[in-house]
């Protein structure tokens, strides 16, 4: 089986650590006491007691029917099967009441999880920093969208049983100490311990084993995604068999470890089916023991018959609410794999935005007492890449104002886009300071990334993106607007080929588009947002020079400052610095001469 991955976290179980990310979870469902969670889970414990006091009646059937029966009496037996024709039609609507209610709590709570751990998520840049940045945690958006859902799921089908055992549990260990006396019930409760123990001893290896699954799932999903993301590259390089190689590889890792698991699980199952049969019989000769020890000696025989269905009832049902908490145990060990993986999910969470939050205050505190004229003033910086200490950059300053166009060389690897990052605080310097002395926005200062980013939704949604989920939709009076960028980027064609600007398309932008459109589309975005300040990182590496040229021409008549990136030596005109980076921490900074 391959190893689970180095977290620094104990291997994961049913142990306390287990018990406090449970009830971290149980606080996000459960957030107070008039939540609509709250009142739908009362209303279950309201609806399975009535379940068990139905059940408890019919229960009862059998031994009345002994009864009647020894007594020959007809009128008798046509009530009691008509009241048992009723007792099965309301127990049939309460138990699909039952199921309705878990239904409806499964879907709740994972709204309320899963909204959570979007919370979590998209707070500041946490989705970056996990995906890119920290290795620790293997398929965040897996935990996000299939164990959340599983968890909960998984909980709802738990919920009916644990609500109720205490109950049920109290009330017919009462009616079976009544029955058989103290040693009934002591062998009932002895059989059930040593039953939780074995189990608890079976459990330990599922967990994690189940948590290992759970990775190669999501390490098997991901390559597809891949695959899919990346279909025509891997077309042009004909890599059909090696991709099949290597995703069979991810496949036999997958399957290996579920076999792992499946043996693991088949001595759980063997020791809950014996502990479910060996229930039955005990349930027999906890009734036994006051026949032979003559306690009923005194009855006919139809009245020990009734006596002893009812016992019997009682007896076993009791034993039956023990057998299903231990029926439970695959459940709970589900369960349990689950809870640690949300839980460690959302600890990693709580400790980037406490990293992030004490970065992003430091940097806003300086923005306060800097001239609104610069974008970034750069005290002595040095930078590296988070996986390696060798510095890229050493003692960079430098201040970037309004009016003063940047242009960005040098050398694959020399820490260019990792110096965009550094400004984007998406990184951290190694030493020194940035200030980012404007706000990110319209008005303020927009990003390019090298590789297009392009949303799900319609050409409008395209266009004013990131403004979509900040600010209300753009009404029909920004209509001409977008029109006008959209063929000043030199892609107004889209209008046609989209059905116009709030028609839903059923196709992936990605697949439609060339490279060259991508760039184009995001430069309509960036002449509708109208930032102060440009950072671009090879924004026209699939145009022309021509197509550049009137792009960075546009940008400038539209009072934008140009951070720029790029290789190609036609950028030098429309910028007035270059900052050359010379590789091993070494820098240059040049003046250039206006276009």
């Amino acid at each position: 089986m391959v190893p689970l991955r180095n977290t620094g976290l104990k291997r994961p179980k049913l142990d306390w650590k287990f018990v406090q990310r449970f009830f971290s979870i149980l606080k996000i469902i459960f957030p107070n006491w008039l939540n609509q969670n709250v009142l739908m889970f009362g209303t279950l414990l309201g609806v399975t007691l009535l379940v068990q006091l139905v059940i408890y009646q019919v229960g009862l059937i059998p031994s009345q029917f002994y009864s009647v029966l020894s007594q020959k009496n007809y009128s008798k037996f046509q009530e009691l099967v008509l009241f048992a024709i009723l007792l099965i039609l309301l127990n049939s609507v309460v138990k699909s009441v039952e199921q309705y209610i878990c239904s409806l709590l499964y879907v709740s709570w994972r709204k309320s999880l899963t909204e959570d751990l979007h919370r979590g998520y998209f707070w500041g840049r946490c989705y970056y920093t996990l995906s890119v940045l920290r290795k620790d945690i293997d398929n965040p958006d897996q935990r996000i969208s299939q164990d959340a859902e599983r968890l909960c799921k998984q909980l709802s089908t738990m919920a009916s049983r644990f609500v109720i055992s205490p109950f049920t549990v109290s009330y017919y260990t009462y009616q079976c100490f009544n029955s058989t006396g103290w040693i009934g019930v002591l062998c009932i409760f002895g059989y059930f311990f040593v039953g939780t123990i074995a189990n608890k001893i079976l459990m330990g290896p599922i967990v994690s084993t189940l948590i290992q699954q759970e990775k190669l799932e999501g390490d098997f999903r991901f390559k597809h995604m891949q695959i899919r993301v990346n279909a025509e590259s891997a077309a042009f390089y004909r890599a059909g068999k090696v991709e099949h190689m290597r995703t069979d590889q991810r496949l036999q890792s997958l399957i290996h470890t579920q076999r792992s698991l499946m043996n693991a699980e088949l001595w759980l199952y063997i020791g809950v089916n014996t502990f479910d049969y060996l229930g039955s019989i005990l349930s027999y000769i906890v009734i036994a023991i006051p026949i032979f020890s003559g306690v009923y000696d005194g009855m006919t025989p139809g009245e020990l018959s009734a006596l002893v269905s009812k016992n019997a009832f009682v007896c076993i049902y009791l034993i039956n609410c023990f057998t299903q908490l231990i029926d439970l145990s695959a459940t709970v060990s589900d369960v349990a794999g689950y809870t640690h993986r949300i839980g460690e999910l959302r600890e990693v969470m709580g400790s980037s935005q406490v990293l992030r939050e004490t970065y992003d205050f430091h940097s806003d505190g300086e923005f306060l007492n800097s001239s609104i004229e610069t974008a970034f003033v750069l005290d002595q910086l040095s930078y590296k890449c988070p996986v390696s200490e060798e510095l890229l950059v050493k003692d960079l300053s430098l201040k970037i104002c309004q009016g003063s166009h940047l242009l960005l060389v040098g050398n694959t690897g020399t820490g260019k886009t990792s110096l965009l990052r550094v400004l984007n605080r998406l990184w951290e310097p190694s030493m020194g300071s940035v200030k980012m002395t404007t706000f990110f926005g319209p008005r303020g200062i927009i990003f390019l990334p090298q590789k297009p980013y392009l949303t799900d939704g319609t050409l409008r949604e395209q266009v004013i993106y990131p403004l979509k989920d900040i600010y209300p939709a753009a009404g029909s009076a920004d209509d001409e607007r977008i029109k006008q960028y959209l063929e000043l980027a030199g892609v107004s064609s889209l209008l046609k080929r989209t059905g116009g600007l709030d028609e839903q398309v059923d196709w992936n932008w990605y697949d439609v588009l060339s490279p060259g459109e991508m760039q184009r589309l995001c430069f309509a975005r960036l002449f509708y947002l109208q930032p102060k300040y440009a950072v671009l990182d090879e924004a026209t590496s699939a145009l022309t020079e021509e197509a550049e040229a009137h792009m960075y021409r546009a940008c400038k008549q539209l009072g934008m400052t140009l951070i720029s990136l790029g290789h190609r030596s036609s950028l030098e005109k429309y910028h007035d610095v270059m900052l050359r980076l010379c590789g091993g921490g070494q820098w240059e900074l040049t003046k250039l001469k206006r276009e």
